[in-house]
């Protein structure tokens, strides 16, 4: 199936820089796709080295405007109507576009796909789903910021989208969705999470029950279910945890004559290692329960991390993602004989 992209060029740390060429790797591996790249042509173009051999299948878009990384939601949401992030969301919206990327401010384009997208039937709050790393492959995991405070019909209707997530990149048919808690017993956690436990488990997901923070990285299931702001915290502690542990080996690697030797030695162990678990592969984290494919990218990414981004949400737009959402909200409301 061949999809259409639109880019937000302007977005991240490094712009066009990073995201023209990503999208021009992207487009020589999937020879269907189409990306349209959105910004201010005069900082896309310098970029652009090769791009005639993709004919109509690169677009530019202008837009006049940029969201900065750390401007206040409301001035892009008013002030900007421009903006290359707005830009690629109308993209989506009026179907000129299969699936929205951008590397720039997360609360900004979480506020502006919502109100330009809309949420699907059936689901009150948008949430942000991201992929971490396990012995066995890939953990899912929502919410990570965008609802700090949740009901436990909002946990519910997260575990529905995580599963879908799962079940459109992974092709798998029925992946495990586990609620993280305190401890394993139903009998833990605060009110909240109990109740959202019982709700999920009557709602005919593949629930394996509570799960605790050591079995993120188990891959115990394939969902892990969470409030944003537990999300949050449990994804920054796991950044803060690798930094820490990498730049510790750097240190003692570097000690002595000895220590660098054995560096020498372990290096092709120590590679090997590396590309297991990139994190520049995992990256591109999905704004679930909109009417539309809207995909964060780190605003830090490399060329092969956002060119990562790019190959989810042609993935999940091949895959109907919001559709596959859609249809399991409906029918789990018609299961317990209630109305969308």
């Amino acid at each position: 199936m061949a999809v259409t992209l639109a880019i937000d060029c302007m977005g991240g740390d490094h712009g066009p820089s990073v995201t023209v060429p990503a999208a021009l790797e992207f487009l020589t591996q999937d020879a269907s796709a189409r990306v349209i790249l959105v910004g201010l042509e005069e900082s896309i173009k310098p970029h652009l080295k090769g791009a005639a051999a993709y004919g109509e299948r690169l677009v530019i878009r202008h837009a006049s405007e940029v969201v900065g990384m750390d401007e206040a939601v409301a001035s892009a949401m008013r002030n900007k109507k421009d903006s290359s992030m707005r830009v690629v969301a109308d993209l989506v919206k009026d179907g000129t576009a299969d699936a929205a990327i951008s590397a720039g401010n997360t609360g900004a384009l979480m506020a502006i796909s919502r109100f330009v997208l809309k949420t699907l039937p059936g689901i009150d709050r948008p949430a942000i789903a991201t992929i971490l790393p396990n012995p066995k492959g890939k953990t899912y995991m929502l919410d990570l910021g965008a609802n700090v405070d949740c009901e436990p019909e909002h946990l519910l209707q997260f575990g529905i989208m995580g599963a879908m997530l799962v079940s459109a990149l992974e092709h798998k048919d029925n992946p495990s969705v586990g609620l993280l808690n305190i401890g394993e017993e139903d009998i833990k956690g605060n009110e909240v999470v109990k109740r959202a436990g019982e709700l999920l488990r009557e709602s005919g997901l593949n629930f394996y029950g509570n799960v605790e923070g050591n079995d993120i990285y188990k891959g115990t299931t394939d969902v892990v279910v969470c409030d944003g702001f537990v999300g949050n915290v449990a994804l920054k502690t796991s950044e803060g945890l690798a930094q820490m542990i990498i730049g510790g080996l750097r240190e003692e690697f570097k000690r002595s004559l000895l220590s660098k030797l054995a560096a020498l030695v372990a290096m092709p162990v120590l590679n090997a290692f590396k590309r297991r678990f990139d994190h520049r592969r995992y990256n591109g984290a999905s704004l679930l329960g909109l009417r539309g494919i809207v995909l964060k990218s780190h605003g830090s990414a490399d060329v092969l991390a956002f060119r990562c981004a790019l190959e989810r949400a042609a993935e999940a737009a091949r895959n109907k993602l919001p559709e596959r959402i859609a249809a399991h909200i409906a029918s789990h409301h018609m299961a317990q004989g209630t109305s969308v």
